[in-house]
């Protein structure tokens, strides 16, 4: 037989390789877009201990599939929980890497109706307009049922291990680091990530790594 006949010429390979990586890529794509499990657990291995969160995407699927896959991403892996406030909630959401934070900024969702109450434990998105989530999350550190239910915050999971850890991260600046989304003044932490954080705010408590652990 020929050999010369059998030898594939290097424009072939050059686009199977293509072809190849596009197939890759689509799958990768479609892998992101796919919806959550309908439950599934999250293990924030934080400064202060292991937070585990149990999402039940009924309660709010756009939601529990955007954490999802933020979680999956790596996106909130050394986070600052940069709004603490005793006895109330503990929000973190803003990446590490300002180019990250910045990307996700303007990735918003549709909402959800809410159909479970902001109830101590409970995890929920944080927003500032309709249809305004995007990245940032707050664990009720308290029943702020009576005032964020009508507001339309929407649950999409809530604390099964670690409450107490949730309750220790450290309050100390309060609304000073960032505060909420609707106070207007997050733009230094999507502009300075972590450096301007850990300038700013040593001493706020932080998410190691974030992993889906279970179903």
């Amino acid at each position: 037989m020929d050999s010369e006949r059998c030898t594939v010429g290097p424009g072939r390979r050059l686009r199977w390789a293509a072809a190849l990586g596009l197939l890759v890529a689509l799958g990768l794509a479609a892998a992101a877009q796919a919806p959550a499990t309908a439950h599934y657990r999250v293990r924030l291995d934080t400064s202060k201990g292991v937070i585990v969160i149990q999402v039940t995407r009924a309660w709010a699927p756009r939601g529990a599939d955007r954490f999802y896959h933020l979680v999956r991403s790596g996106y909130y892996d050394q986070a600052r929980f940069f709004r603490v406030v005793a006895g109330r909630w503990a929000q973190f959401g803003i990446a590490a890497d300002p180019a990250r934070a910045q990307r996700w900024r303007g990735r918003t969702l549709p909402d959800d109706p809410p159909r479970h109450p902001d109830r101590r434990g409970v995890v929920a998105f944080a927003f500032a307009v309709p249809n305004g989530r995007t990245t940032q999350v707050f664990i009720n550190l308290r029943d702020n049922s009576r005032t964020l239910d009508r507001e339309g915050f929407a649950p999409f999971g809530v604390v099964v291990q670690g409450m107490r850890v949730a309750e220790a991260l450290n309050p100390e600046y309060g609304e000073r680091a960032g505060g909420g989304i609707r106070a207007g003044h997050q733009a230094p932490l999507f502009a300075g990530g972590n450096a301007y954080l850990e300038k700013h705010f040593p001493r706020l408590d932080f998410i190691r790594r974030a992993t889906v652990v279970g179903r």
